[in-house]
């Protein structure tokens, strides 16, 4: 396909030569292209126009001919690259939603009828968490005649003698001021930031954290697609320690907030390598746990996955200067265009995908590097 990319950070970086790989027609655009090609490095050929995502003429006029626009971009311009590519007739895929207008409906799914019309597909929250963890959990839904409950378990951490950001400063931000969502009997309702906190264990080597809500775009969109009974996501790790401490020191609140200019920028493969060489930054993790519980025959069974991705010292020996939370993202976004469902015309998240398109990514991820471990386990029924 002719792809274009717009935000080329981080995650876009990596994407842009992951789909190069797989032998799409890639360009890409971004505000600060200068920036921009330090994250695709020195020896990459692919050209960085200068687009604003703020812009929507600007970006239909750089990806014209494009068949798949890609955002990449912190996902408050998602309504505006989703009109981009309604003008272009393109299909679409981005990683996130935003969730400000509505907290309880992802903002894409207002572009359904449009994307319909124009028989193309637009795929959304499209990466690791959301995205990897949409689709443990549908492919547990596969093995239950029922599910009653669903908890997503995050791990993030930095070990670093001075803060080194994961995400760029706006989704960090968001992720510090956002409320929780929560599915409760059935219905949607606002959680307490920083709140709900418990031991949690994390697969090995990580092991039992501290986790509190988390404002995560799965708890939106999968009852809409599974029926169950309450969902809920937490997080736990040094970064949101870091956050949850901002918070309760009033750092975080409205009156005496900081703004995303004030977190660390996501720091460029040179920088990280600068970093790590001088003993600042000494290594990153990130692991998500999908636990699903519900029915088998009328037994109430429990099916949890375990999602480790490698950690920033894996990757360096593979020659890779990111998070990560940048890798695996990535990775799965380019799984994602991989088995992009263009027959499925329309909005859809990962866990609306036909079965054995979300089987087929799945096992790709394993032969990418993300380790994913399955158990099931029979419960005796209490009383």
């Amino acid at each position: 396909m002719r792809i274009f990319v717009l935000g080329v950070g981080a995650t876009g970086s990596l994407l842009v030569q992951l789909l190069k790989r797989q032998g799409h027609r890639i360009s890409c655009g971004d505000r600060d292209p200068e920036r921009a090609r330090r994250f695709l490095g020195e020896a990459s050929a692919i050209p960085v126009r200068q687009v604003n995502a703020r812009n929507i003429e600007g970006i239909v006029t750089a990806a014209q001919g494009t068949q798949l626009l890609i955002n990449a971009c912190p996902a408050v311009f998602n309504k505006i690259i989703l009109r981009a590519a309604v003008r272009l007739r393109a299909h679409y895929l981005d990683m996130a939603a935003h969730l400000t207008e509505n907290p309880f409906q992802a903002e894409q799914l207002r572009f359904a009828t449009d994307f319909q019309n124009l028989r193309r597909t637009a795929v959304i929250t499209a990466g690791v968490a959301p995205g990897l963890t949409n689709l443990l959990i549908a492919a547990s839904a596969d093995l239950l005649d029922s599910v009653e409950t669903v908890q997503v378990r995050l791990y993030e951490a930095t070990e670093s003698d001075r803060p080194v950001s994961q995400w760029s400063a706006e989704v960090a931000f968001d992720e510090a001021v956002s409320q929780p969502r929560l599915y409760r009997r059935g219905h949607f309702t606002l959680g307490q930031r920083f709140g709900g906190r418990e031991i949690f264990r994390f697969p090995a080597p990580i092991g039992p954290v501290g986790v509190v809500l988390a404002a995560q775009d799965e708890v939106v969109t999968v009852p809409r697609v599974i029926p169950l009974r309450s969902m809920d996501a937490k997080i736990g790790g040094a970064d949101i320690d870091q956050l949850r401490r901002w918070y309760r020191q009033g750092t975080l609140r409205k009156s005496r907030g900081l703004v995303p200019s004030q977190f660390p920028r996501t720091p460029t493969p040179g920088t990280v390598h600068q970093l790590l060489h001088r003993g600042i930054l000494h290594n990153a993790r990130f692991a998500a746990v999908v636990i699903v519980t519900g029915l088998k025959r009328g037994r109430p069974t429990l099916i949890r996955w375990d999602a480790t991705m490698p950690s920033l010292h894996l990757l360096r020996r593979r020659k890779l200067l990111c998070s990560p939370i940048a890798w695996a993202t990535a990775e799965m976004a380019a799984l994602f265009v991989k088995h992009f469902p263009r027959t499925q015309s329309g909005v859809h998240p990962p866990e609306a995908f036909p079965a054995e398109i979300r089987r087929a990514i799945l096992r790709d991820a394993k032969s990418r590097g993300i380790q994913l471990v399955k158990r099931i386990t029979v419960l005796t029924p209490q009383g």
